[in-house]
């Protein structure tokens, strides 16, 4: 899993802090990392014009599955590891949903499935 950090100009993201952010994205997806070709996180400061707040920090997660469509989720927090936290979280519930949608799809499914092997010729 490829994973790329893009911050506003308000939230400083240093490599140390880019490593924890990683550490703590991987290990919390690590059983979807393979099926996820690229994640990209985007924090922001929503209301950095008002010199602080409650819950300003967002974090975006954007997941690119293979074989499907782009999904994102996001959440804020009044840090960026606790809007990193929450995005994750609702990202972890977002693909165990979609794949149990998907696997609820193709149980009820009546044409054949093309991946399937050809059966073979008896004659």
């Amino acid at each position: 899993m490829q994973m790329q950090i893009n911050s506003d100009r308000n939230i400083g993201i240093d490599e140390a802090r880019q490593a924890v952010i990683t550490d703590s994205v991987e290990s919390a997806l690590g059983r979807f990392s393979e099926g996820i070709t690229l994640l990209e996180v985007h924090l922001s400061d929503q209301n950095s014009d008002k010199k602080g707040g409650h819950d300003d920090i967002r974090c975006l997660l954007e997941a690119r599955l293979e074989g499907h469509q782009p999904i994102a989720v996001a959440h804020r927090a009044a840090d960026v590891d606790l809007a990193v936290e929450g995005a994750t979280v609702r990202l972890i519930k977002l693909i165990k949903h979609s794949r149990e949608r998907l696997r609820e799809q193709q149980s009820q499914r009546t044409d054949p499935d093309p991946s399937a092997p050809e059966p073979e010729d008896e004659s």
